[in-house]
């Protein structure tokens, strides 16, 4: 394969193409095609790319890599082992770049920036995540904790278990955050209910509970912006 890049002119191989005009120059299937370096049985690494980038029936580009497991990468031919492992990673570095926020700005004040916090994480999630995430008196985040991971249709969020993880690393305020796999963030009935029930527990245990944040697909809905709390 390697032979069969080199016989393309200097002007269409990726690597070639990336050290003389930058990445920013390539295309999607050429990046993908310097990550995976070779291609396999008469297949050049930048056809292999384009396979992999059309892989995801519902997201057939640079998304569908989102949805891939590691099983179902190794279904294309020439993505073995370590190429399903470099595809992922590359993926999750992805992610963490676009939710890189700095922690002292993740404000209480500001539901918009905790949303931002873990919205390229959780829109992706094909099970329901509830997170709680512990703040200290001068609002700087102490912790984020995984409270349950659920169906695609519902999940189940331990009161009990929250609140003591708040009172272990010393909590004052406490924001829980879950996402709809459905992209929709509009709260469910059960989404009030559980808000009610983790807003009286943490009056009594002086704990407050300051927002509710539902996860769509690049929108989020606060309980504390629409007076829920």
């Amino acid at each position: 394969m390697q032979e069969q890049m080199k016989s393309l002119p200097v002007s269409e191989r990726p690597y070639e193409r990336c050290e003389q005009f930058g990445p920013e120059a390539l295309s999607d299937a050429e990046l993908l095609a310097v990550i995976l370096r070779t291609g396999t049985n008469g297949v050049s690494a930048l056809q292999l790319a384009r396979q992999v980038l059309t892989k995801e029936e519902n997201h057939k580009n640079l998304m569908g890599l989102c949805y891939l497991s590691r099983e179902q990468f190794m279904e294309i031919s020439g993505i073995g082992r370590v190429k399903a492992i470099q595809l992922q990673a590359v993926v999750e570095l992805a992610k963490r770049i676009a939710r890189t926020v700095p922690e002292d700005m993740v404000q209480l004040t500001k539901p918009q920036i905790i949303a931002q916090y873990v919205m390229e994480e959780l829109r992706f999630e094909t099970q329901e995540c509830v997170y709680a995430m512990y703040f200290d008196q001068k609002c700087k985040l102490l912790k984020r904790s995984l409270i349950t991971k659920g169906t695609v249709n519902a999940s189940l969020i331990s009161a009990r278990e929250i609140f003591l993880e708040a009172f272990r690393c010393s909590a004052v305020h406490l924001v829980v955050l879950h996402n709809h796999p459905s992209g929709n963030p509009e709260p469910s009935q059960e989404d009030l209910r559980i808000t009610r029930d983790l807003k009286q527990a943490g009056r009594l245990l002086q704990i407050p509970l300051l927002d509710h944040i539902i996860i769509g697909n690049h929108r989020y809905f606060s309980f504390a912006e629409h007076g829920l709390l």
